[in-house]
């Protein structure tokens, strides 16, 4: 499974600037307010606190958690590969389709199996294995009650990792609160999505403190300029609200867009900032798009999808308006309407 749309290679066949696409198969916050750092000589030449305690205490605050249960990373993709580096995994279920570098972090030595969560949630698991779910899930945006699964899980003694990435933008539930309930428990949280931070690289385990104690995550993982944003983000109170103001105006908007086009035969419920579509004509749709500078997210690479299926980030009112008239052209001049379902 590939990651990404690669929007510098298709700059490069376009012969433009990266800047001059549009970026759809992005899930980055859309909302992105200025932040006041400078960026000084001592920052670059000294060693930043490898404690990383002032950044600790704002997660902590912001999660309610306490900074004994954070391991941070470079990335919640490194975060990924040295959190299954330190677990001894026979057998891995990862609930599919998913973020597909967590297939590449397992170990070679260790069994995977993935369940269709589309259609075989209930599959029955091994007792002491590794399960892994994205929660909402990638690339459908789907949130699910885990509450029933957990407990099943916790039954068969499971080592359970739940990425919840994606789950700030709507007022949904995390399992945060039973890292002290349960300790094989592993929350991965990339900072990047909703903090509007694609190249401030810093994502984060969650687990009980003795779990974070075994990580040993490497000295001086982060710049101090990465710390100093994501702290500046977490400490700006207006961020959050506005945020999840501006995306729900954002999608309702997109989602009527879509639905308008009467290109898509499926268009996916989201709980969050992107949306899965499916139609016959995704190629087509695809290469359109990227003519008029437009880039979207294929989903033929993930597991139990195929080439029929597109995923579209939630974007602004601008973007979405170059994307409406790039759909308007496109069926004037190539396909007539075909009738929609909205999967509630």
């Amino acid at each position: 499974m590939k990651h990404g749309a690669n929007i510098y290679k298709y700059a490069k066949e376009l012969k433009c600037s990266p800047d001059e696409i549009l970026d759809f198969s992005s899930n980055i916050n859309s909302y992105q307010p200025k932040i006041d750092i400078t960026l000084t000589q001592q920052m670059l030449a000294r060693y930043s606190d490898s404690s990383y305690k002032d950044l600790k205490k704002s997660i902590s605050t912001k999660y309610n958690i306490k900074r004994s249960q954070i391991a941070l990373y470079n990335g919640a993709t490194s975060a990924i590969y040295e959190l299954f580096k330190s677990l001894a995994s026979k057998r891995v279920y990862l609930y599919a389709p998913l973020y597909g570098e967590y297939e590449k972090a397992v170990p070679s030595k260790s069994e995977i199996i993935k369940i269709n969560r589309f259609k075989k949630i209930d599959t029955k698991i091994k007792k002491g294995s590794t399960i892994v779910f994205v929660n909402p899930s990638t690339p459908d945006g789907k949130y699910y009650d885990l509450k029933k699964l957990f407990i099943y899980w916790m039954q068969q003694n499971c080592t359970i990792i739940i990425d919840e990435s994606f789950l700030e933008f709507e007022n949904l539930d995390s399992l945060r609160s039973q890292i002290n309930n349960y300790k094989k428990l592993y929350i991965i949280q990339s900072f990047s999505k909703f903090y509007s931070c694609a190249g401030v690289r810093i994502g984060a385990i969650f687990s009980h403190k003795k779990n974070i104690k075994k990580l040993q995550a490497p000295l001086w993982n982060l710049s101090s300029f990465d710390a100093a944003f994501l702290r500046q983000r977490l400490l700006d109170a207006s961020f959050d609200k506005r945020s999840k103001n501006l995306h729900k105006m954002h999608k309702k908007e997109f989602l009527l867009i879509l639905e308008n086009t009467g290109l898509f035969s499926k268009i996916y419920a989201s709980d969050s900032n992107f949306i899965l579509v499916k139609s016959k004509h995704a190629k087509e749709i695809f290469k359109h798009l990227l003519e008029h500078k437009i880039l979207l997210r294929t989903c033929g690479s993930f597991d139990f999808l195929s080439d029929e299926y597109l995923r579209f980030g939630v974007k602004d009112v601008y973007k979405h308006d170059r994307l409406k008239k790039a759909f308007q052209d496109l069926i004037l001049n190539e396909y007539k309407n075909i009738p929609i379902i909205v999967i509630e």
